[in-house]
């Protein structure tokens, strides 16, 4: 199987052309020339976003049209694997810039089928950091003032996975209904003991079983561990609805990191996650006040998954000696980061909130702090 190389000239000066981040054309940064995405042709866009056997997913036994000969590269820092395209041979990891050169071999990879294009500009992403950022409570003052002056953010294809599942499970537990008995207590109140009534709750416990069935779409697992799970998965929601067939075009100016979660470790991680559904499933349907869950047997079928590309913007941040990365959701504008924080501001903070406090103590009750009262205060 060749490897894939993909160019893009300018048909007018020989530039490299750009996606346009929100269109479906190329530009050239150069002369200014826009060259047009060739349009989804309807067969094509319904194969491309059609689900893959997991079973042969599993089995790597997919047909050759579903798989394709990568050039990669491991970031010696991050681990990250960063797609290489055209005749580039060293580049910058775009999860810490750290430079990296072209491995001199090459990766069978299942083939993204489907991406969501960039929708917003690197300076529209800039512009909802900035905005994340402000909010953020004891934040270094030179947090703000790295994300307006600081390198330009990095456009990457974070890869993931999407699974789809018919379920039925059976279970078995039992079904908490609350009652109330009334008991006599003696409380005091203001120094006086008193008899008083109250009501304690009690629960009755009922054997309880059943079944529940659901149909899972599109459960989505982040397919990179370059980045922190947290950050990546709380880059939602996603609109999937936007997802058009795999092209190199509008990889035009970005860079794509090639998945380094196993389909078969993505495929283990959607379930946990369906499991968990699903035993919300039979909680509702057991009923009553509270639910025990003794088991759930659940029978799978019709699984099937996609390997697709999701739209990253990207930024890294250095503070005290440790790395800070900031990540803003492609198509909606979404900003998750990891956050320093400013020794200096907390311990004025401290300083600011003791002296208040002391203030306080010192107008209720002079003598309390210990320190000289006024007259005026007698």
């Amino acid at each position: 199987m060749a490897v894939e190389e993909h160019r893009w000239p300018c048909a007018q000066c020989g530039a490299q052309l750009r996606y346009a981040p929100g269109q479906t054309s190329l530009t050239c940064d150069h002369c200014g020339h826009v060259q047009a995405i060739p349009a989804d042709v309807p067969k094509a866009r319904s194969r491309a976003l059609q689900e893959l056997d997991l079973a042969k997913g599993l089995r790597d036994d997919l047909p050759g049209r579903d798989m394709v000969e990568v050039r990669t590269t491991s970031c010696p820092n991050c681990g990250a694997q960063v797609e290489i395209t055209g005749a580039t041979h060293a580049t910058q990891c775009p999860f810490c810039a750290t430079p990296v050169v072209l491995d001199t071999g090459t990766q069978r990879h299942i083939k993204p089928q489907a991406l969501v294009p960039f929708a917003l500009t690197e300076g529209e992403a800039r512009k909802a950091m900035i905005a994340w950022m402000g909010g953020l409570w004891f934040a270094p003052g030179t947090l703000l003032e790295y994300a307006r002056k600081g390198r330009a953010m990095n456009g990457v294809y974070v890869p993931f996975w999407t699974f789809d599942a018919d379920t039925a499970s059976r279970y078995s537990g039992e079904r908490g209904e609350y009652y109330y008995e009334t008991r006599t207590v003696t409380v005091r109140v203001n120094g006086k003991m008193e008899t008083r009534q109250e009501q304690v709750r009690h629960t009755r416990w009922y054997p309880a079983r059943g079944g529940v069935a659901r149909v899972f779409d599109d459960v989505l697992v982040m397919a990179s561990t370059s980045l922190p799970a947290r950050l990546g998965n709380e880059l939602t929601p996603w609109n999937l609805g936007d997802l058009v067939p795999y092209t190199p075009d509008y990889l035009a100016g970005f860079q794509a990191e090639g998945y380094t979660v196993p389909l078969s470790d993505g495929h283990a991680q959607a379930r946990d996650r369906m499991s968990d559904i699903i035993r919300s499933d039979v909680r509702r349907d057991i009923g009553g006040d509270e639910q025990r869950i003794h088991s759930v047997d659940t029978d799978w079928s019709d699984e099937t998954f996609k390997h697709i590309l999701l739209p990253v913007w990207m930024a890294a941040y250095k503070y005290n000696g440790k790395s800070y990365r900031f990540l803003v959701n492609g198509q909606t504008g979404e900003v998750q980061g990891e956050r320093p924080w400013s020794i200096w501001k907390i311990a004025f903070a401290v300083i600011v909130v003791a002296t208040l406090a002391l203030a306080a103590l010192y107008l209720s009750d002079p003598e309390a702090t210990g320190l000289p009262v006024p007259d005026w205060l007698d």
